[in-house]
């Protein structure tokens, strides 16, 4: 399994999504009274061009990041109240970019553009009637499991350690643009590490390379805590080839800079990581309505479920759940509902307590939105 870093071209698309979504949201509730029909769930990312070197470079060809959508613009012909979607767009994505990529200059090294219009008739409609549970807005497939396994713990808190404020404080050098690889081969465990380095903060090829061994001793310090002394081996930037001067170098801390391409849902999936070995969905989650879109919030439901059932029913050593809803429905009401569950006891001792667990769950669906716009759910 993988897990994208918050400074990968994927990871970027994903956010400038989702941000856009809740400075929408924000927008309408103090506009409106309440959320208006969007799913801004559209971006891509085209690398620009860069001379990175040690001790400096700079940008050539800025990075291009399009987003895509549909948003309500305006409500009963009022233009005194338009949304100024344009606006939220460029000046928010440039604020959080400048807060998570530090070395880019959000002036000249990154152009924001947006391309969003008004929604179809028949799925504006479908939002907007007004009835107390909001109907599905398409017919979507969520998937949660839990818990992590200690290789999956590994990956994702390897890199949320390797972004954190006390390492970047004390190695400047290590970029936001990073990929962690965990692999297991019987008992073997593997971890292959993508780190972009800040050319202007490494001076040479010595100084890259203690860098690069201290990221893998930052890995396997996290390694020796999670795994309990189980043997694992790191490898970090495996494409360098120091003898014909390739190094993983980047101006800004992301490969965006030079060629590399993202796009919204190609990155983690809701849980923080990409898992082909487990239950998953290929719904990207990231920039949908928070309110009636269930390929966002059947998502963050399966898992919550399975999170709730962990810690609730300790009998229960894993468990997963599979959501599908049907478009035009109460999202209360999917039209599949399905846990799976490893269990010490017979599972009848426990089938009502999981009952009672799904539908205190599907039962807050209507509210759920509130987490969104307080970022209190992970989504990629």
């Amino acid at each position: 399994m993988e897990r994208k870093g918050l400074g990968h071209p994927d990871v970027l698309c994903d956010r400038a999504s989702e941000e856009l979504s809740i400075k929408l949201s924000e927008w309408y509730l103090d506009t409106f009274g309440r959320i208006m029909h969007h799913n801004v769930d559209k971006c891509v990312l085209s690398g620009g061009q860069s001379n990175a070197r040690f001790g400096g470079g700079e940008v050539i060809e800025p990075i291009y990041l399009l987003l895509v959508g549909r948003a309500v613009g305006i409500v009963n012909n009022d233009r005194s109240s338009q949304a100024p979607i344009g606006k939220l767009a460029v000046r928010h994505t440039k604020r959080w970019l400048a807060d998570t990529l530090p070395n880019l200059d959000v002036d000249s090294d990154i152009i924001v553009d947006y391309k969003i219009r008004c929604g179809s008739t028949d799925l504006v409609g479908n939002f907007e009637e007004n009835v107390d549970i909001p109907r599905s807005n398409d017919t979507s497939i969520g998937v949660g499991y839990a818990p992590f396994t200690d290789l999956e713990r590994l990956v994702y808190e390897s890199e949320i350690l390797l972004n954190s404020r006390k390492v970047k404080y004390r190695y400047p050098e290590i970029g936001e643009d990073i990929k962690v690889m965990g692999v297991r081969c019987n008992n073997n465990i593997n971890l292959t590490v993508a780190n972009a380095i800040i050319s202007g903060e490494c001076a040479d090829a010595s100084e890259y390379l203690t860098v690069k061994d201290e990221i893998k001793e930052i890995v396997l310090g996290k390694a020796d805590d999670i795994l309990n002394g189980k043997e694992v081996t790191v490898d970090v930037n495996t494409a360098d080839d120091p003898e014909a001067g390739i190094y993983y170098l980047t101006c800004t801390g992301t490969s965006a800079e030079h060629g590399d391409d993202g796009q919204v849902g190609r990155g983690n999936r809701t849980n923080g990581l990409i898992t082909p070995k487990r239950p998953m969905t290929l719904e990207a989650a990231a920039g949908k309505n928070p309110v009636s879109h269930v390929g966002k919030t059947y998502n963050i439901a399966a898992r919550r479920i399975c999170n709730k059932i962990i810690d609730e029913l300790p009998e229960v050593t894993d468990a997963s759940c599979l959501m599908v809803s049907k478009i035009g429905k109460p999202i209360t009401e999917p039209q599949i509902m399905e846990i799976e569950i490893h269990a010490e006891n017979s599972r009848a001792e426990i089938t009502s307590s999981i009952e009672s667990i799904v539908e205190e769950i599907i039962q807050e669906l209507p509210v759920i939105w509130k987490g969104f716009l307080n970022r209190q759910y992970e989504l990629y």
